[in-house]
């Protein structure tokens, strides 16, 4: 917390933090009034929550599918298969999307010709980007996101599966009426913590799928921090927008909190 008056000064890196001249709310008017405010707002919030809506309930789905799976062998195998894509490096996922997707070698784009169509650019066309990012993202992680959902299943007392089972209730009857209120409060936490951090994107991915082609839809906070700030060493001014952006998630983290505790009762506090 010590380095966030970083965002409040002209620093100098002779005089260091506490020798250097104030400089009160200069560095976050410039980002305000800047011209690439909400360019960037817009693409960081885009990506945000496109990856929300999409990543959040995939896992979910995955977990009560690979909880109905009766054969132990078949079911470790899957979770074998799904959990491994989390273990990958994020260049090597970003060099699997070139080889795949890629104008000229791209294994897709010579389907594509093979059968007749145009080459498609999806690295480099602005309204792929988002897609790319956020359902590579969903191939990653969503084997190792449904470990958290399959441990709350496993904790679902047993006796209401037999009683359900003595009503006559369906497979289908049962993840409805037994499984997901068995999983909701931790459905409900990790819902929180998602729309807390839903200002954070991912940096490494977005900053390496990134080229000048589709920076209208790829510059985000992060990679703006890393550009504007840091590369052309302005640290006062890099602090100010990651400042602006962990306030933003802090304000979002206690609204969201406070309205699930409100509505379901469950929260973080």
């Amino acid at each position: 917390m010590y380095g966030a008056l970083l965002a409040f000064k002209n620093y100098n890196i002779v005089k260091g933090i506490t020798g250097s001249p104030w400089a009160g709310f200069k560095h976050f008017q410039y980002f305000f009034e800047g011209p690439y405010f909400w360019l960037i707002l817009k693409n960081t919030l885009g990506i945000s929550l496109y990856g929300l809506l999409v990543g959040f309930p995939i896992p979910i789905i995955f977990a009560l599918a690979l909880n109905e799976i009766g054969r132990a062998s078949f079911k470790k195998f899957v979770q074998l298969v799904t959990y491994a894509p989390h273990f990958i490096s994020t260049v090597i996922v970003v060099s699997m999307l070139s080889l795949l997707l890629g104008p000229q070698v791209g294994v897709v784009n010579n389907l594509l010709a093979a059968f007749g169509f145009e080459k498609i650019n999806f690295i480099g066309e602005p309204a792929y980007f988002k897609s790319l990012v956020v359902w590579s993202d969903v191939w990653q992680n969503a084997g190792y996101g449904a470990i958290i959902y399959l441990a709350a299943l496993a904790g679902i007392d047993p006796t209401l599966y037999e009683a359900a089972k003595v009503d006559g209730a369906s497979r289908w009857q049962k993840i409805i009426h037994v499984d997901i209120p068995g999983i909701l409060p931790t459905i409900i936490i990790l819902l929180i913590l998602g729309v807390g951090n839903i200002m954070s994107v991912g940096f490494e991915k977005v900053y390496l799928l990134q080229n000048s082609m589709n920076a209208d839809s790829s510059e985000i906070i992060a990679t703006y921090v890393y550009r504007a700030g840091l590369l052309n060493g302005n640290v006062s001014y890099a602090t100010a927008v990651g400042l602006f952006n962990s306030v933003c998630n802090l304000i979002l983290l206690v609204s969201v909190n406070s309205l699930a505790k409100r509505v379901t009762k469950n929260s973080l506090w």
